[in-house]
């Protein structure tokens, strides 16, 4: 595993100032896989300083610069894939198979889609004899998750380093050690000192003094809208730009008539897809009520038949979720599911037969599920789809927007009846007959999802201020 015990900062691995130790749990064991250092506010400030000192000279590197500084450092990420993927594996659960595809290799593609953004960005726009600029913000914390940790990590340092910024990653403490590997990867590409730094910890410690800290012009962070919130308020009293992708609770509406066959399957694996924990996963499915118990069935059957094993293990299978608190979690919201009145169709609460250690979740089906019950509000982030009938496109359209979030919005039937509900719903991202993410489209949310948008050029343009420059200039000076 790679050095989870100390910082990379200014371009060097070195000891925390006051840190404590804690222990980094496999999930599919409930054994440690690794120790880590969890951070000071002391460590944020000698990272800080070190991008502080370092964004003068990287914020005034030219375009080709960066494009080869990009280019050298997907060649370097390529060659620690599997290390990446095992390291996804040990600490979050993902199935290897799942880990090398597409959890490490979405840092791959948002690396490519930020070389290409930064190769066709226009930074300078002409308006009558003036001159609009977009220049890098500055010195910028970026907060990630453990769920798709290389996707989070990269869909923000890439950008921020074709922006020209200088930055201080903070990854979460349950899956830190692809962090460690790609702080590696970067400084093999010949990242400069203190361009990128990466403190180890957690939110309380680390991801405080981030926010708060008065050098730091913009925070990136992607997690829970709890925490998105304190993120907000702990930025607020040095007026710094907040960015944020937050929490979801997707509907998938299945259209009337729409053969349950073709439209079941990619809903079904969109929620069992990393053992449930994305936050744009279609976890409330809407079908119309002369169709909800045929898809009761349908879906059941599709949830049984999934197995759940070992992530080390090759396979279509899904792993454990995070942790036991997270385990717990969803156990207490199966549980209120069926204290609330909705039919259990498929598993339920405990772990799947024969699997007695671990955070393993039955994949779990809800029918004859209301908009007033608890698991058609919260965000569970396991294995557990909720059915809800509707009874036309009125009712669907205001079930699914029965929400406070809005990142992501599925519709499955006739493109040509679809289109009606695309401007409908409040979403950052409508997804049509199971169409994938795609890294050059925007990726944000509505209401209570985030605000601002990653990927491509839109992520791009998160990590620039816009500046006005009045009067003629010769083109080669503006």
């Amino acid at each position: 595993m790679p050095n989870t015990l100390q910082h990379y900062i200014d371009g060097q691995w070195i000891d925390s100032q006051g840190g404590r130790t804690i222990a980094v749990i496999n999930p599919a064991t409930d054994q440690s896989a690794a120790d880590l250092i969890l951070g000071t506010a002391a460590d944020v400030d000698a990272a800080v300083i070190a991008a502080r000192r370092a964004f003068e000279t990287f914020s005034l590197t030219s375009r080709e610069e960066r494009v080869a500084l990009l280019e050298r450092i997907i060649g370097e990420y390529q060659k620690r894939v599997p290390d990446i993927a095992r390291a996804i594996a040990t600490e979050m659960g993902c199935p290897i198979s799942i880990a090398q595809t597409a959890q490490a290799g979405s840092g791959l593609g948002h690396l490519g889609q930020a070389l290409a953004a930064l190769k066709n960005y226009e930074f300078s726009e002409k308006i009558g004899d003036n001159r609009v600029v977009r220049e890098p913000i500055g010195v910028v914390a970026l907060i990630t998750p453990w769920n798709w940790p290389m996707n989070q990590i990269v869909a923000k340092v890439g950008p921020a380093l074709a922006a020209g910024c200088t930055m201080i990653l903070k990854p979460s403490e349950e899956a830190p050690s692809c962090a460690a590997i790609f702080a590696e990867v970067l400084e093999a590409a010949g990242v400069p000192a203190g361009v990128f730094n990466l403190v180890q910890g957690d939110g309380e410690g680390v991801g405080t003094a981030l926010a708060k800290h008065p050098d730091i012009d913009m925070v990136s962070f992607t997690g829970s809208t709890r925490a998105g919130i304190m993120v907000a308020k702990n930025a607020a009293d040095t007026v710094k730009r907040v960015a944020q992708e937050l929490g979801g609770k997707s509907p998938n509406i299945i259209l009337e008539g729409t053969p349950l066959d073709v439209a079941l399957p990619g809903g079904v694996g969109g929620v069992l897809l990393n053992s449930g924990q994305s936050c744009v996963a279609p976890t409330r499915m809407l079908v119309h009520r002369s169709q909800h118990d045929e898809a009761a069935q349908k879906v059941g059957a599709l949830f049984a038949a999934r197995k759940v094993g070992d992530p080390q293990a090759e396979g279509d299978h899904i792993g454990p979720v995070v942790s036991q608190r997270q385990w717990d979690r969803i156990q207490s919201l199966i549980q209120t599911g069926i204290d609330e009145g909705a039919t259990l169709v498929t598993g339920g609460t405990g772990r799947p037969e024969g699997l007695e250690a671990g955070n393993y979740v039955q994949p779990t089906v809800f029918a004859n599920v209301t908009p007033d019950m608890t698991i058609a509000k919260e965000e569970i982030f396991g294995p557990v789809l909720v059915l809800m009938p509707y009874d036309d496109d009125e009712d669907a359209i205001r079930i699914a927007n029965d929400t406070p979030y809005g990142l992501g919005a599925y519709v499955a039937g006739d493109p040509a009846h679809a289109r009606k509900f695309v401007s409908r719903l409040r979403a950052g991202a409508v997804f049509v007959n199971a169409g994938g993410l795609a890294f050059d489209m925007p990726f944000g949310g509505y209401k209570q999802s985030g605000n601002g948008r990653e990927f491509g050029k839109f992520g791009l343009e998160e990590f620039l201020e816009v500046k006005s420059v009045i009067g003629a200039l010769p083109e080669e000076v503006a």
